[in-house]
């Protein structure tokens, strides 16, 4: 079934070209200001030159492409029963804070999550997570 609305997150956002079927997306998708916040560290945290270039390419498509879901207060409550739910799961929170607080944004607004590594979802109660395939990946 596709959704009309859901959240992609930043693993869809920068696989984009690659997906094997633009109708396993939303109609309507959406990104969260975390992924936004995730792209802007990688121009940071490039080697080289090139890797730079690439990587503020992405951003600054993804910032006229989106207007970014927020993390206001309803998703700062809904992560802490994303992490609580992470924990009872066995999983270390912080270690995937991005897609624990990305996760909370789609709970808070009641929409799935698209996501071409669906592993850093597992685990998180309540949320409706869907996997996108992606040519070149199993």
């Amino acid at each position: 079934m596709r959704h009309e609305r859901g959240v992609l997150d930043t693993s869809t956002l920068i696989l984009l070209p690659r997906i094997e079927d633009p109708e396993s997306l939303p109609v309507e998708p959406l990104i969260t200001a975390v992924t936004l916040a995730e792209l802007s560290v990688g121009p940071l945290v490039a080697t080289t030159a090139g890797e730079r270039v690439a990587r503020q390419a992405h951003l600054q498509q993804a910032e006229a492409d989106f207007d970014p879901l927020p993390f206001d207060a309803t998703a700062a409550r809904a992560f802490g029963r994303v992490a609580a739910s992470l924990r009872r799961a066995g999983r270390k929170p912080a270690a995937r804070a991005y897609d624990a607080m990305i996760a909370a944004t789609a709970l808070a607004h009641g929409l799935p999550v698209y996501t071409c590594n669906p592993e850093d979802f597992a685990g998180i109660e309540g949320l409706d997570v869907v996997p996108v395939p992606v040519r070149g990946r199993p």
